[in-house]
C-alpha cells in the first residue's frame, strides 16, 4: 500500500488540525516531524523530508502552508523521483514571509520549475499566507491541477478546518495512478 506523507507548515500541525485527523484515518499516513518547527531552515527540513522518501519510496505528499514550500523545493532534487504525487494546502509565500522575518529566507525564493511528478495546489481566495493569484500563477508553473476552495481562508483549524475528507479524495487520483503502474 501507499505510504502518505504528512508534511506540515511552521510550528507544525496544531491538534484538530486536519493533517493531524488524517493520521487517524489512514493507517498508511506517517507524520514527516521536523526537529524545530519554530526556527525554520530549508536544508533541515528538507534532510528530513528526504529521508522519509528513502524509507518511503512511492509516497504522496500531502502538505500543509511552508510545507508546501518545503515540497517546491524538493522537486528539483534527486528525491523528487521517488514521489507518486502531492497535495499542496494551502501554500504560504515564503518570499513574502522572508520579507517580513528572517527566520524564512532560507525557504525563499520560491521555486519556478516544473515539477517532476503530478501535484495539485488546493487554494483560497482569502488565504492570509498566499493571495490566490500568485498560487494560481504557481500552480501553473510547477505543472499542478488548481482547486480553488473558495473563501476558505489558511485551510486550519482557525478558519474552520477540521476533520476535511475532501483532502483525502483530491489525494485518490494519485492513488488510481500508483494502482495503474503497478498493473
Amino acid at each position: 500500500m501507499t505510504t502518505t506523507l504528512i508534511i506540515p507548515g511552521y510550528r507544525g500541525s496544531e491538534t484538530g488540525h486536519w493533517q493531524r485527523q488524517w493520521l487517524l484515518e489512514d493507517p498508511q499516513a506517517k507524520m514527516v516531524e521536523q526537529e524545530d518547527w519554530e526556527n525554520p531552515v530549508l536544508s533541515d527540513w528538507l534532510h528530513v523530508l528526504e529521508a522519509h522518501l528513502a524509507e518511503h519510496p512511492g509516497a504522496i505528499l500531502v502538505a500543509h502552508s511552508l510545507g508546501c514550500v518545503l515540497v517546491s523545493h524538493l522537486a528539483n532534487r534527486p528525491a523528487a523521483a521517488h514521489v507518486a504525487g502531492a497535495l499542496l494546502v494551502a501554500p504560504a509565500d515564503s518570499e513574502r514571509m522572508a520579507r517580513q522575518d528572517a527566520k524564512f529566507a532560507s525557504f525563499a525564493p520560491l521555486p519556478r520549475r516544473e515539477f517532476p511528478f503530478p501535484s495539485i495546489v488546493a487554494a483560497s481566495r482569502n488565504d492570509d499566507y498566499m493571495s490566490f493569484a500568485k498560487a494560481e500563477a504557481l500552480a501553473n508553473v510547477w505543472g499542478s491541477g488548481l482547486v480553488d476552495l473558495g473563501h476558505a481562508g489558511h485551510i486550519n483549524p482557525a478558519s474552520g478546518f477540521g476533520y476535511w475528507p475532501e483532502g483525502m479524495i483530491l489525494t485518490s487520483s494519485f492513488r488510481q495512478r500508483v494502482l495503474v503502474a503497478a498493473e
